[in-house]
């Protein structure tokens, strides 16, 4: 029987060549020549394949660990987990199903939940959240490869995606985050692909990004740090301003289309979300000192005490029952409910022009938290076990119930099946072990990559910074800080903060091989002797043979 013999590729060479032959055929030709390897297709698919895994070992080794734990996720909560607002998403435009209106948009359910549900169940969405999760890990990963960043950096920097159990929870659970996530990351990779993007590359990523909104508004505030990357990236302005418009026109399509069908199907109106005032209230009202401030007597009514802001936060203030926005929700003339919802926006710009550093020390409070060592909240927070897996299967009364007709087993037959809402409590219990020790991103690790994100935009400059990694390092971080600081303008909560884990660690790759590159080229430029000008101009007139 013959044998085969496997060898070493990188030190194989034809016998009888020379060594330039040697070397040359090495590189151009990676796999054993003659006799020793002499496969089909399929032998030649399988060396290229343990050659990539070689190659990315570190990467393979975290997408296997990463698949492992969304399958446990898969089979641990079945068909899929329910939050709060599922059912906005599930029933937002069938109000004959449920009384649930949506006051969110509900792109989340034209552009996934509604698609899948023709051909399959929940389960079917959970898992094709899982499967996001992994891609958006692939991409951003061939991303950074292609700027310049080592491989085993690129693989930590998308470890906290593939391996944060916060992250596996949202996959599992029935709301728009992943989805976000996964547009975001199409965006920042389609802009960033080339080292200068072409019209193609800056219409979809405009589309991408756009589309966003309509899933989770905060997406607004992305057009931002994408319209500055590609008027500073352009290499003329007639470039610059043809990229910059045709960026604008992409990302607005979506919006505005989707303001059209609000305001024609939906009868909301020509808006993306009728909430912003409401939660303008709550971040307003969270942060004022009513003692001193000036108000109209039909306003102060909506005023909280100390008490009442510290226990309810921003999210109580606009949906606990407690609320002076609730309680006082009543039109005595009419006798009918009417939030005062002018009034409370009143009220609310009352407070910023009055008290803004108190308004604004208030957002800083929040936004810093993302940084803390672990995961916890303090009281006014939207509680943190939103987001942890449970023990059971979790419920939300009176929305979500463990029977009746608010039950989770209940939801799912009316959205279209996918079975009894079931939990395999060994799997369950693994999950939140993992979760609740050690299974997340540490805050310093988000802190790191936001601070080296920021470092390596300083590294602008075209003998600096050829390859225009500090574009890459802005358009990144820009796009960190605008949409974790444009849900933080509003109200904290651990769910707001998925993005940072698409992103920061990203941007802190890219911003240390910026910042490493920087250091090499000085080093060399002063390793490097100066010639004097005589022998120059000597070197320069001799003789050219």
């Amino acid at each position: 029987m013959r044998r085969i013999c496997v060898i070493d590729r990188s030190e194989t060479v034809l016998p009888g060549a020379n060594a330039d032959t040697e070397a040359g055929a090495a590189i151009s030709d990676p796999w054993p020549a003659g006799d020793t390897v002499t496969g089909s297709r399929l032998d030649r698919a399988i060396w290229r394949a343990a050659d990539v895994l070689r190659r990315h070992w570190v990467l393979a080794l975290l997408i296997a660990a990463g698949l492992v734990l969304r399958v446990i996720t898969q089979f641990a909560y079945e068909p899929a987990l329910l939050f709060i607002d599922s059912k906005k998403y599930l029933f937002g435009t069938d109000f004959s199903a449920s009384s649930w209106g949506s006051f969110d948009p509900i792109g989340y359910t034209l552009l996934m939940l509604k698609p899948v549900l023709v051909v399959g169940n929940l389960g079917l969405v959970a898992l094709l959240q899982h499967v996001l999760g992994l891609g958006m890990a692939v991409a951003l990963y061939a991303l950074m490869l292609r700027r310049g960043v080592t491989r085993w950096l690129a693989a930590l920097a998308v470890a906290p995606v593939l391996l944060d159990a916060y992250q596996l929870n949202a996959e599992q659970t029935i709301m728009p985050d992943v989805l976000f996530e996964a547009l975001l990351v199409a965006g920042i990779v389609l802009l960033l692909w080339q080292p200068r993007p072409g019209l193609a590359f800056v219409i979809l990523a405009g589309l991408a990004l756009g589309t966003s909104a309509p899933v989770r508004q905060v997406g607004e505030a992305l057009i931002l740090p994408a319209l500055v990357y590609v008027l500073v990236v352009a290499r003329d302005w007639r470039t610059r301003l043809t990229h910059a418009v045709v960026l604008f026109v992409c990302f607005a399509l979506p919006v505005v289309g989707y303001m059209g069908y609000s305001k024609v199907v939906l009868h909301y109106g020509f808006q993306l979300s009728n909430m912003g005032d409401a939660y303008l209230y709550g971040r307003a009202a969270h942060a004022a000192d009513c003692a001193t401030l000036k108000l109209p007597p039909d306003e102060q009514l909506l005023c909280p005490t100390p008490a009442q802001a510290l226990k309810l936060g921003v999210d109580g203030l606009v949906n606990n029952p407690d609320s002076p926005r609730v309680e006082y929700a009543v039109n005595v003339k009419k006798g009918v409910v009417d939030y005062n919802l002018p009034q409370q926006k009143e009220f609310a710009y009352a407070v910023i022009k009055q008290q803004p550093m108190r308004v604004i020390g208030d957002i800083t409070r929040d936004s810093i938290k993302i940084f803390a060592l672990t995961r916890n909240t303090v009281e006014g927070d939207t509680p943190i076990k939103r987001w942890q897996f449970q023990n059971v299967y979790p419920t939300y009364p009176p929305g979500i119930t463990v029977s009746g007709s608010n039950s989770a087993t209940n939801i799912f037959a009316q959205a279209g099946g996918g079975g009894n809402a079931r939990i395999r409590r060994p799997l369950a219990v693994g999950l939140r072990y993992y979760q609740l020790h050690g299974g997340y991103t540490p805050g310093p690790v988000l802190l790191l990559g936001l601070l080296l994100g920021l470092a390596g935009i300083f590294t602008f400059g075209r003998r600096r910074d050829p390859d225009n990694l500090s574009l890459v390092c802005f358009l990144i971080t820009g796009s960190a800080v605008a949409v974790l600081l444009g849900a933080d303008l509003y109200e904290f909560s651990w769910r707001y903060q998925l993005p940072a884990l698409v992103t920061l660690p990203i941007a802190g790759a890219v911003g240390a091989t910026a910042i490493a590159r920087q250091v090499r080229r000085r080093r060399d430029r002063k390793a490097s002797p100066a010639v004097p000008a005589g022998e120059l101009a000597t070197a320069e007139s001799g003789p050219v043979r």
